[in-house]
């Protein structure tokens, strides 16, 4: 009898590459969202040979790729039962954790009783309090900023407190620091991140640099990384994974400086560990060219990321999963600069897995969750439907 035995699960998230609008995307002003179809056609054309080998452009609701006739691996799409379009609840919903209350969010500003509190618990006052785009809110800001010392507070359309320093003026350790305090402020109003924006440079020429760090609130209920840790399996995060769950269920954290500093950092674990789930953040997409409607950046960052699979599937064996997906869209071809209510693709390879399966469209992104917790035998967790079957 063959050993259908797993051993290793690599989950890759390609942060925001959403593929349609959810049914209920009117709701959150998102119709017409596709970020992976209007890039494409926005830009002209894409080639993504790897990826559409692997059945990507077979997934309903895209637009643009080659539809192969034999793919490698399976392919469908997902859902988002979670109410929003998050980072976080769409990353907790991926490992079994669906919240039934969207984040709150603050397109007019943080109420006086959040900044009072910032105020008093940081001993600093503060410039902004609105929403904004990062680049431009430390282009009108940032000299007020080196004058005074203050820093930078604003959010956007996601559930986001976001604190922006000159490393010159407010150190990283120190603007981490107050972030932490943040933290505690936003735990009371259940805001979903704390966002450490540093940046350098002078007037006419400031840059946000790669020392971001989320600081989120940690997932109200149980998600298969604690059941994992639980069990002594390792869970690698890899990008910004142990923020976005708190720091909880991660056996090891490696932060990237990018895309491609992800996808090198995935390789490098995948030839150092022979057992458990490889959990990667490739966040560019989202946080450099979805939020500022950057097409181009978009388009190039998908073809860069399809150019390094090869890589990773010459690495795998035969106990390997890899799945790769999304968390939400963030479409750069509409008038928003934020996420967007949208279905996320769903790919599933191994080398004695089935190829070629139509997964259809799954209910919710707990399914990964539920697949992964069957797989290393953990128990059955409370929402999702394993497809693993399916494909064994």
């Amino acid at each position: 009898m063959k050993d259908r035995t797993i051993d290793r699960v690599i989950l890759i998230i390609l942060d925001s590459v959403g593929i349609g609008e959810l049914p209920d995307a009117k709701e959150y002003k998102d119709e017409g969202s596709n970020t992976l179809s209007n890039t494409i056609k926005a830009f002209g054309s894409i080639a993504l040979p790897n990826l559409e080998a692997m059945g990507l452009g077979l997934i309903q609701g895209i637009e643009g790729l080659q539809k192969v006739k034999k793919p490698i691996a399976s392919y469908g799409r997902m859902a988002e039962a979670s109410k929003g379009k998050d980072t976080a609840a769409g990353h907790w919903e991926i490992a079994g954790l669906i919240i039934d209350k969207p984040f709150p969010t603050y397109p007019d500003g943080f109420p006086k009783q959040i900044l009072d509190s910032f105020k008093k618990e940081t001993g600093l006052d503060y410039l902004g309090n609105k929403a904004a785009s990062g680049t431009e809110i430390i282009k009108e800001l940032g000299e007020e900023h080196i004058k005074t010392g203050k820093p930078i507070i604003y959010t956007s359309a996601d559930s986001v407190f976001q604190i922006a320093a000159h490393e010159e003026v407010i150190s990283v350790n120190r603007l981490y620091a107050i972030c932490e305090i943040a933290r505690k402020i936003a735990d009371q109003y259940i805001i979903g991140r704390v966002i450490a924006r540093p940046f350098i440079g002078n007037k006419g020429s400031f840059k946000r640099t790669e020392r971001r760090k989320d600081f989120s609130i940690a997932p109200p209920g149980e998600t298969v990384l604690d059941r994992l840790m639980a069990k002594d399996i390792p869970v690698i995060g890899i990008g910004k994974i142990g923020d976005i769950y708190g720091h909880r269920g991660v056996t090891q954290e490696i932060h990237t400086k990018n895309n491609m500093d992800g996808v090198d950092k995935t390789i490098d674990v995948i030839k150092q560990i022979k057992r458990g789930l490889v959990f990667t953040n490739l966040v560019d997409f989202d946080m450099l060219y979805g939020h500022r409607n950057d097409v181009a950046g978009y388009a190039d960052a998908l073809i860069e990321v399809d150019k390094r699979i090869p890589e990773i599937l010459a690495l795998l064996d035969d106990k390997d999963m890899l799945i790769i997906t999304a968390d939400h869209g963030c479409d750069p071809t509409t008038p928003s600069t934020d996420h967007s209510r949208e279905y996320v693709p769903l790919i599933v390879y191994g080398k004695r897995l089935k190829p070629g399966i139509n997964l259809e469209t799954r209910k919710t992104f707990a399914d990964i969750g539920q697949t992964i917790a069957e797989v290393f035998k953990i128990g059955k967790m409370k929402n999702g439907r394993s497809f693993l079957k399916t494909i064994r």
